[in-house]
């Protein structure tokens, strides 16, 4: 009996080498390399946009405060936060020729 349990143990330990070599071998190929790469660089992108995100956000709650600021210390209403000289431009529409 106790033979049968060491060979079951040697057996379990033979077959997590062995999947755990083939994963290693895998990754240092260069399919898995490239692999590895591109996770990197997606997390990296996703890291950077998640940043960019956070630095717009602040800069709109910091705007809203000198917004604030300015209508309390000079008791005069400045233009909504989205008219200023950071709004997006939108190109003018021009108007369409009807096709006969």
């Amino acid at each position: 009996m106790k033979r049968l349990f060491w060979l079951g143990v040697g057996v379990v330990a033979g077959v997590a080498l062995s999947r755990k070599a083939t994963e290693t071998a895998r990754q240092a190929t260069p399919a898995g390399l490239a692999s590895n790469l591109g996770d990197a660089v997606r997390e990296l992108a996703g890291a950077v946009g998640s940043f960019g995100a956070e630095v717009r956000a602040g800069m709109n709650e910091r705007e809203q405060e000198l917004h604030d600021m300015v209508e309390e210390r000079t008791a005069a209403v400045a233009p909504p936060s989205g008219a200023g000289r950071h709004a997006a431009r939108r190109p003018a529409r021009r108007a369409r020729r009807a096709e006969g």
